[in-house]
Formats: structure tokens, sequence, C-alpha cells
């Protein structure tokens, strides 16, 4: 697992590399958190292009950091998702709460 950052205006963009899972998801968690405090960030995107697996811990981080985000009136995006892990999305109800955009420029310009 690897985890990259990149901040552009007030959106944390989050690169997750490998797995996303039970035992990952506290580090990623903590990670992403010390982002969010140290920063002016409002929203949060998740890109997902080399992330090959997610379990029931990674949706926990994802909804986690997604009602971290709301309370000052931040939303969250993925981009770049597999067929994998988009399903996992869509059987978890994930995008409910999370827009799915295909590349960062859309996601930054409609959050």
């Amino acid at each position: 697992m690897h985890i990259q950052f990149e901040t552009i205006q007030n959106h944390l963009i989050v690169k997750v590399d490998g797995e996303l899972d039970h035992h990952t998801a506290e580090e990623i968690r903590e990670e992403i958190d010390k982002q969010i405090d140290s920063k002016n960030i409002k929203n949060i995107i998740f890109d997902l292009k080399d992330m090959y697996f997610m379990d029931s811990s990674g949706i926990g981080v994802v909804i986690g950091r997604y009602k971290k985000v709301q309370k000052s009136g931040g939303q969250a995006a993925v981009i770049n998702m597999n067929k994998r892990v988009e399903r996992i999305f869509k059987m978890s109800g994930l995008f409910n709460i999370v827009k799915k955009f295909e590349n960062r420029n859309d996601a930054i310009e409609s959050l």
C-alpha cells in the first residue's frame, strides 16, 4: 500500500495504490485526517487508479472522510476507478454519498 497527497485549492487529492483493507485502513485514515486538519481542505477526491482491492474497512475509511469534510460543507469524490472497486462502491451504496468523476479536472470543477 502506498498513499500520495496533492492539494489543489481547497481540494485534497488522495491517491491510493494497492489495497485498502483492514491491514492498511487505520494508517490511511490517520494520514488523510492529518492532511485535512493541517490544511484548509473542504473537499476530498480519492484517485483509485492503482487500487486493486478494498474491503469493508476501506469502505469505512471513505465514509469517515466523507463525514469529516461534510461537517465543513465539503464533499467527497472518486476518480479513476477500476471495475472491481466500482462494483464494491455500487454494492455498498457509497455512490449515494460519494460522487464519481472521470478525471481530476471534472471533480475539481464540480465540487
